[in-house]
């Protein structure tokens, strides 16, 4: 993922009003971000409980910046993350849910999702899975991975 900036990552929002884009918290140091191994850019907001956002790349260099709020009630199940698809999660998975952009959002229409609690996938998908047989292509199936989730994240951002 390239560096983004703060103005790239506030324009890039589609189902915020203008006051929400502004009143987003943004991650701290965002010239720390290690964006070579990020495929979105995802975070929980510290002023707001339940609130979360996730910028990211469709396209050629496009962004859909999505805002997010998190489902009070719990299912009380293990649930597998819908980017990712990690069996060895190390955080919680929630179901998100995003308003829709433009007219449909406006009509109260909605998508959501389960995933990591703390948008963990860009590091999810690029640890190496346990050894099936002699002779795996480790490489091979973290490439696969990797790739999977930047086509999920890209149909979500579509989909809002």
């Amino acid at each position: 993922m390239i560096a983004l900036t703060e103005e790239a990552i506030r324009s890039s929002f589609v189902n915020t009003s203008r006051r929400e884009r502004t009143d987003a918290v943004l991650p701290p140091a965002l010239e720390l971000t290690p964006w070579e191994s990020l495929d979105y850019l995802g975070w929980r907001d510290p002023k707001l409980p339940g609130r979360a956002y996730a910028v990211i790349p469709v396209g050629d260099g496009g962004l859909v910046g999505i805002m997010f709020r998190q489902a009070e009630a719990s299912v009380g199940l293990r649930m597998m993350c819908a980017w990712c698809e990690d069996v060895w999660l190390n955080s919680e998975v929630v179901f998100y849910g995003a308003k829709r952009s433009g007219t449909a959002g406006r009509q109260g229409n909605s998508v959501g999702t389960y995933i990591c609690r703390d948008f963990n996938c860009s590091e999810n998908v690029r640890r190496d899975p346990p050894l099936p047989y002699k002779g795996y292509d480790l490489e091979a199936a973290r490439n696969t991975r990797i790739a999977q989730l930047q086509q999920k994240v890209a149909v979500f951002a579509t989909n809002v």
